[in-house]
């Protein structure tokens, strides 16, 4: 059976990006496609080749990959894949779009729906610089939703990763969706029964990821919280937080590991789709405090592996960090889910599984 692999743009690296470099991967002999390729900033694929689009050649494109948003779907439609029998797809917007053979088969990872086009107005917030030209880009958006309901038909079936990115595929495309939770590496991870007197926030620092909430509560709180990650909302957070808080930036993936392991729990304030941030926690053996909605109710256990509080308010996260830290906490219980049930190997026995029901 000939393979396709086929990803957005290959220009960051970012959850999408690390399950399509888990695919790559596992189907080792499969060709690799993409709209634009920047080995520099993604994932490593080594000495593979990769396929990629006229994009490719436009000068500045890989650096401003947004600013190609129209032409994304032509550049796929172009793709020549007709010898292929099994397309899998890995899209958040335009990949699902590629053609394929009548008897061909193509499954879409889909990790969202088009986020730009379907929720424009929260989108914009995360880039301020493209606000300005709203009324322009609501013109150009309603000519692209038109071609991204046309070819969000075109996958003879999609992969959620979550309930509720698999409600969003419903809903908007009106496509069921099989829901398999992505995995994570537990063997980047750590284990410690013994925690350190700090809390953890591991997070892009933009606005949507609610971290002003988290510091406005350990700031009533007192007790120390460690913040990894930068982002355009450091400066403004960086003013809002008082002594006990602490900002990180980047670290290594050895610093990320050791602070996952020895902190008290860590806290997660935005609405994710599906979050990997929870899973690296428990497969450290620590708790989670987190927002109650979303993809991290298909991960976590209320008592178990997590506390949920069900507004995004400093006040309900204050409660759920107290009722955390009186919490007997099972720490081998908590690595022992996570490292059983969201292993790649369990990941994969999900995803051969479903191959085989579509090709057959």
């Amino acid at each position: 059976m000939k393979i396709a692999l086929v990803h957005d743009y290959l220009t960051q690296k970012g959850g999408a990006e690390r399950v399509f470099e888990l695919l790559c991967k596992r189907y080792l002999d499969a060709d690799v496609f993409t709209s634009l390729y920047d080995p520099q900033n993604t994932i490593d694929l080594g000495d593979r080749e990769v396929h990629t689009t006229l994009l490719q050649q436009i000068p500045g494109a890989k650096k401003h990959f947004r600013l190609m948003a129209p032409f994304y779907y032509p550049a796929f439609r172009s793709l020549d894949l007709r010898d292929y029998d099994l397309i899998i797809s890995s899209s958040t917007s335009f990949a699902k779009a590629v053609k394929k053979r009548a008897n061909a088969v193509h499954i879409c990872f889909c990790h969202n729906v088009t986020r730009f086009l379907w929720d424009t107005h929260n989108y914009l917030k995360e880039y301020p610089t493209y606000r300005k030209f709203y009324p322009l880009l609501e013109q150009v958006f309603r000519a692209m939703r038109r071609l991204d309901l046309a070819y969000a038909q075109e996958p003879d079936l999609y992969i959620a990763n979550s309930s509720v990115v698999a409600r969003r595929i419903q809903a908007t495309y009106n496509k069921p969706a099989i829901v398999v939770n992505y995995p994570i590496d537990s063997r980047k991870f750590c284990f410690s029964e013994q925690k350190d007197d700090f809390y953890l926030a591991s997070a892009r620092l933009m606005g949507y990821k609610r971290v002003d909430l988290i510091i406005e509560a350990f700031n009533w709180l007192g007790w120390r919280l460690l913040i990894m990650g930068d982002g355009p909302e450091r400066d403004r957070l960086q003013a809002q937080a008082l002594d006990n808080i602490q900002f990180l930036g980047y670290v290594s993936d050895a610093e990320r590991t050791y602070l996952m392991s020895k902190t008290r729990a860590v806290v997660v304030a935005a609405l994710e789709d599906y979050g990997l941030v929870p899973l690296e926690a428990n497969a450290s053996g620590t708790p989670v405090v987190g927002y109650g909605s979303g993809g991290i109710l298909d991960t976590q256990v209320p008592g178990e592996t997590a506390v949920f509080f069900n507004r995004q308010t400093p006040e309900a996260i204050q409660n759920a960090l107290l009722t955390a830290n009186e919490t007997d906490w099972n720490y081998q219980t908590i690595r022992d889910r996570a490292v059983n049930e969201f292993s790649e190997e369990a990941f994969f026995q999900k995803i051969d599984q479903v191959i085989q029901m579509a090709c057959a």
